[in-house]
């Protein structure tokens, strides 16, 4: 459960899993962290990554899985996510730009579509109620941009998940899934989180709207039934 931050990384020798820190690495400095003609936006492609590459807040782990099921992994990731949220955020980081990223090198191209994908839909409402975020990242990731259907900004050079903590602009994530049922647990986590401290009055009625909306969906298929 080997977890490294950037300035550990640069420091290790001898490791066999330097080639995929490294490669990770360049990829969020050289992608994440900076702005993309087809973003859509301004700004790096994530936010939040020039800082926590500054403040040194992101951790990585290679995770080997040859021979695991994918049971297994989901175990692993489990765990991760309590140590996410039993590691102190230190004095220099702010709680926005702490992330784990685990690397998964020995799922193949072909192989993670299927396993990253599933690990990544089945443990989200987990991680959504625990005020966490769960990102699957792979060279096939199909899933769009908020501001260009066209862009793919989770497509990575090697298959890996990342988690981090909900932020407000995770909204749109948050009132996409097409289950109502799914909807309703994410928002009402959101609502949670959120409820008490929001910055934009604007996202805290969308919100609001958006579970009124789910809930709605939910009993009208519950009167169908009967």
């Amino acid at each position: 459960m080997q977890l490294y931050t950037p300035i550990e990384i640069e420091q290790l020798q001898e490791n066999e899993d330097l080639p995929y820190f490294i490669q990770i690495l360049e990829w969020v400095k050289n992608f994440l962290g900076k702005p993309h003609p087809h973003l859509g936006r301004p700004g790096a492609v994530c936010p939040f990554v020039p800082y926590s590459l500054r403040s040194n807040s992101i951790r990585l782990a290679v995770i080997r899985t040859k021979d695991l099921y994918p049971e297994q992994i989901e175990n692993i990731v489990r765990r991760y996510r309590d140590i996410f949220l039993e590691t102190d955020v230190k004095e220099q980081e702010l709680k926005i730009s702490k992330a784990f990223l685990l690397i998964f090198p020995d799922i193949h191209i072909e192989e993670a579509s299927e396993i990253i994908d599933s690990v990544q839909q089945k443990l989200k409402p987990w991680f959504v109620e625990s005020g966490l975020m769960i990102g699957e990242f792979h060279k096939r990731n199909q899933s769009p941009g908020l501001h260009n259907p066209n862009f793919r900004p989770l497509r990575s050079p090697v298959p890996l998940l990342a988690i981090r903590f909900m932020v407000e602009a995770d909204l749109p994530f948050l009132q996409s899934p097409a289950d109502p049922h799914l909807r309703i647990r994410y928002l009402e986590a959101y609502l949670k989180r959120f409820g008490h401290k929001f910055t934009d009055e604007n996202r805290f009625k969308a919100a609001y709207q958006a579970l009124a909306l789910a809930k709605e969906e939910v009993e009208a298929e519950n009167l169908v039934s009967y």
